[in-house]
Formats: C-alpha cells, structure tokens, sequence
C-alpha cells in the first residue's frame, strides 16, 4: 500500500510493459467484435514527469526519453501516437506527461469495447477518476485487483485481456497471484492473461515459472526484457511478462523488438529471454 509509481513511471521497466501491452491491444483490435479488458492493479492514468518525485529517481530519461530521441520503432506506431496526444505541446515544450496502463488502454479502445479499472490505494483511486474521462465503457472500481478477478470474470464480450500488475511489496506476492491466476483461468480460459513482474530474485521468478507449468495451463509465453546484469536480488534489472494465450506470431513479434528497444534505449546488456513455459499441446 506504500507503493508510488511516479517514482519509476516512464523507466525500461514501463517502455517495455508498454510495449507488449501496446501489440496485444493491436491483436485485439483486429476483429471488430468488442473486446473486455480487466486492468488489476491499475495506478493512475498520467505522470507527470517534471514531478520533484520523478525527477529525484530520472528513470524516464533513460527509459522513455531515450526511446522519444531515437529513430522511431514501426511496431510501436500506437505508443507514439498515444503519447504524442497527451503531450499536444510536445514541440514547444518537451515531452512531459507519461500514461499509466488505464489511459493506454482506454486510447487504444473502440466504441464497442469496455474497460475495467481496479486500484487498491484510495489516493491512487481518486486521482485515477480525475483523470480518467467520462466515458460509460469505463468503470474505475476502489477495490483489490484479485478480488476483481472472481467479480468481473468471464466478461460479457467472451474476448479480451486481463493485466495483473502488482506493486510486489508483499513476500508471499507470486504465490497469491498464482492461486488467483489459476482460479481466474478456471473461470475464463479463453482469455488472454499478462502479468507483470519485476527482474530481481531471479531464482524467485524461476520458481514462479516452475509453479506455473505445473498448473496445466497452456500457452503460456514468457517475455523477460534484461537491461542489467544480476549483482543483487533488491537491484531492478529487468521487466518480466508471462502471457497466457498470447495473440498468434506474439513471440516472433517480441524477438525482433527487444533488440530494438535495446538500441533505442542505448542500453549496454541484454540477457533477454522469449520463451514457451507450455505450448498448446
């Protein structure tokens, strides 16, 4: 409950978050049928990176404004545009403003689709719904996120995303979100699951994989994007997604860009790992 993004917001972690996110919505969006999606841990929607709290860490400078100052990366045509709407003075004054996963979602959204919104923090919440617009397909819930997963599972759309995004402030954390996974998969298994992880205990995370191929659920890919070397398990060294029914061809878009966002990023190591912890069969 201590957890304040603002201090992390627009760093590697969040560009390749985003970015993942940014080509599953893409997936989505290519049938015209609506789609649901059931943002767990949701935060709030703007950052502001001028922010005394964003300034003190600068993630973002070598996260998403080294990204803005390279060549543009073609796959990621929705994250530009998204970015470039919240920042309508971008050429005059900079780039400023970075979105949370609420607003990606909502601007990547159509008329005939619907977002869920859970945040647990009642600051974080109410400054959610400030800046969130009002808009019926939209419903901002002051909740816990895996209680939100036995309430708002199956949606009524039959297709759509769930991102299960933690602050992972809590020991037992991967345990009680794979009891969650597990029962919310039960409930809708044709859904399309991403969740989120911070690159640290790498043995931690080796164990969470481990506990999740023994569930029996299929496809299940993993996307670790590694920007640092492991010296230490309480070191940020990367971004880690498992997604469950990932969108067709997912793993051959990711491995051509993660080295781009590498280069765009200008990082020095990569170690990245794209792989099937089970396959369909």
């Amino acid at each position: 409950m201590n957890y304040r993004h603002i201090f992390h917001a627009g760093n590697r972690c969040d560009v390749a978050k985003h970015s993942i996110l940014m080509l599953v919505l893409k997936h989505l969006r290519e049938k015209e049928k609506g789609f649901a999606v059931l943002d767990t841990h949701a935060g709030t929607g703007l950052y502001d990176l001028a922010d005394p709290r964003a300034e003190k860490t600068g993630e973002a400078v070598e996260g998403i404004k080294s990204l803005l100052a390279a060549a543009p990366i073609p796959a990621l045509a929705d994250y530009y545009r998204v970015l470039k709407e919240l920042n309508p003075l971008w050429n005059q004054s900079g780039f400023r403003v970075y979105a949370g996963s609420p607003l990606f979602i909502y601007h990547l959204s159509r008329k005939q689709d619907r977002l869920i919104v859970c945040e647990l923090h009642p600051e974080e919440a109410r400054v959610l719904r400030l800046q969130m617009p009002d808009d019926s397909r939209l419903q901002i819930h002051c909740r816990d996120g895996y209680e939100a997963l036995g309430a708002f599972l199956p949606p009524v759309e039959k297709r759509g995303l769930v991102l299960i995004d933690p602050p992972y402030e809590q020991p037992n954390e991967f345990e009680v979100l794979l009891k969650n996974l597990v029962e919310a998969h039960r409930r809708w298994p044709t859904g399309t699951y991403m969740i989120w992880y911070p690159i640290k205990d790498r043995p931690a995370i080796w164990k969470f994989h481990e506990a999740l191929a023994a569930t029996g659920i299929k496809k299940i890919l993993r996307a670790d994007f590694i920007y640092e070397a492991e010296t230490r398990t309480d070191f940020l060294s990367g971004s880690g997604m498992v997604i469950i029914n990932p969108p067709w061809k997912l793993d051959e878009e990711l491995l051509d860009l993660f080295p781009a966002l590498h280069k765009a990023m200008g990082t020095a190591y990569a170690e990245d790992a794209i792989s099937w912890i089970t396959s369909e069969s």
